[in-house]
């Protein structure tokens, strides 16, 4: 009588898929495939409501990005400085580039996006500013035992102490000397810890030290997992009004030891994000993602720039400017306000809010936006140049009356592409009836700056591997 060939069977396919687990991928055996992405939840704070909340909001949010358009004007400064030195070395280029602060951590929160995030075994959770301004990532944070280890504003500490992954990067190590922004050149012994001393543009002071630590991330089928040996800071101690309510910095810059480069890094060397309007409700997010988005997939709409990785504006991303044109019309601005090798270039910042303009671009734009809102009654609304008054019972406020401002950038795949933001991300509503031209002006020479209320109702996509800057359209609702 013959035996059953079913057990066999399934004896053999067994040990197949044994053999297979230790030499072929599992994914051979039936296996669900590899995560292809990591998630964290884009959190926009609410700017309050009505008249005069909307107005101090936007006030408040134009000095904060004043302030910040100055530490990025110093900070790449710096590094053009070092770079254009044919005698200084790597380290010297480090030292001097990173002379700044680290800026997004010199603001409230106005203006900004922020995700949860956690870190540390045992996990401990901490809402952090998102900013493609900065790469380090960083918390308040006690890596000693201490008895009141409280933030005196009620912000969340970081303790270290309690975590088994933090380990401490060791002040004689080339990382320390070589590589890590801020980094003191003050070593007691070869165990001691890195440690770094920020001063910011007000005088407010953060110190504290670097260290490699585990983060949980969120995979995109949902199952959680350790991100390990990430760079971050410890910031034991800080004095000064600009270091206000907020648990940390999330890193999004681009240099290795931002928290985007390692997990871009594992995920397809790309990461992406939509930004929620800047007057959105509390309960209005979106994602960051690193690798593929599936929340957002690519759609007909999608354009690719090149993204420039250029030492001279680490950490900052930053795409080619050919020209900006206004209601169809190419303005007159010289191609050096553009040209990064010639003091100028054009970075994407989600740290800044409103875009900033190198004076000779902002002068030609603001002229021809000016000429076509003329036949409002003008409104004196500082900080802006031009503001202006409309009624609801008048008609209202047409935006079709609005010429369309476009960015000309150079596409990642040769020719131009168009940037079309909506009118509302650049004829802003700071109060009940008042709208104001949303641009800011940098001196020059100088870089101009694409701030996040431009970049909203677009999905971006940064991809390091491929130095390409997707975008597209989207009203950045999670599908």
């Amino acid at each position: 009588m013959r035996r059953p060939l079913l057990p066999q069977l399934l004896l053999l396919l067994l040990v197949a898929c044994l053999i297979n687990g230790i030499l072929l991928p599992p994914a051979s055996c039936g296996a669900p495939p590899p995560p292809t992405s990591i998630h964290f939840e884009l959190i926009r704070k609410p700017p309050g409501s009505r008249h005069r909340a909307r107005l101090e909001h936007v006030q408040e949010m134009a000095r904060n990005d004043r302030l910040r358009a100055a530490m990025i004007a110093a900070r790449i400064g710096g590094r053009r400085k070092a770079l254009e030195d044919e005698d200084c070395d790597v380290a010297g280029v480090n030292g001097t580039s990173f002379a700044m602060p680290m800026s997004s951590a010199a603001y409230t929160g106005i203006g900004q996006y922020f995700v949860r995030f956690r870190v540390g075994t045992p996990a401990q959770r901490f809402l952090l500013l998102a900013d493609t301004g900065s790469d380090l990532t960083w918390m308040k944070c006690r890596h000693r035992a201490c008895r009141r280890c409280r933030d005196p504003r009620g912000r969340e500490v970081f303790l270290a102490y309690r975590s088994s992954s933090f380990a401490p990067i060791r002040c004689s190590s080339q990382l320390c000397k070589n590589t890590l922004p801020f980094s003191l050149t003050r070593c007691p012994t070869p165990a001691s810890p890195c440690a770094y001393d920020y001063g910011y543009a007000d005088g407010s002071t953060a110190q504290g030290i670097f260290a490699k630590e585990a983060a949980t991330i969120t995979l995109s089928g949902g199952q959680k997992e350790k991100l390990k040996g990430i760079v971050v800071g410890c910031t034991s101690s800080s004095a000064g009004s600009s270091l206000r309510p907020s648990d940390g910095v999330l890193g999004l810059g681009y240099s290795q030891t931002s928290f985007a480069a390692s997990a871009a890094a594992r995920f397809g060397g790309k990461f992406s994000y939509c930004l929620v309007d800047h007057l959105s409700p509390k309960n209005a997010s979106d994602y960051l993602v690193f690798g593929d988005n599936k929340v957002h997939p690519p759609g007909p709409g999608r354009r690719h720039a090149r993204l420039i990785l250029d030492r001279r504006l680490e950490p900052f991303y930053a795409v080619q400017v050919a020209g900006v044109s206004v209601g169809g019309q190419l303005l007159n601005i010289s191609r050096v306000v553009w040209d990064s090798g010639r003091g100028g270039g054009t970075i994407l910042d989600s740290g800044t809010s409103l875009t900033v303009l190198a004076a000779p671009a902002y002068r030609a734009v603001m002229a021809a936006l000016v000429r076509s809102l003329g036949g409002y009654p003008r409104v004196e609304m500082k900080p802006f140049e031009f503001c202006f008054g409309w009624k609801r019972e008048a008609g209202g406020f047409d935006e079709a009356g609005v010429p369309r401002l476009v960015v000309h950038l150079a596409g990642a795949r040769g020719g131009l592409v168009r940037l079309e933001p909506p009118v509302k991300s650049y004829v802003i509503d700071v109060a009940d009836g008042v709208k104001c031209i949303g641009l800011l002006r940098s001196s020059w020479p100088g870089v101009s700056t694409i701030g996040n209320i431009l970049q909203q109702n677009h999905l971006w996509e940064f991809d390091i591997a491929h130095k390409s800057l997707g975008f597209q359209p989207s009203s950045c609702s999670p599908k």
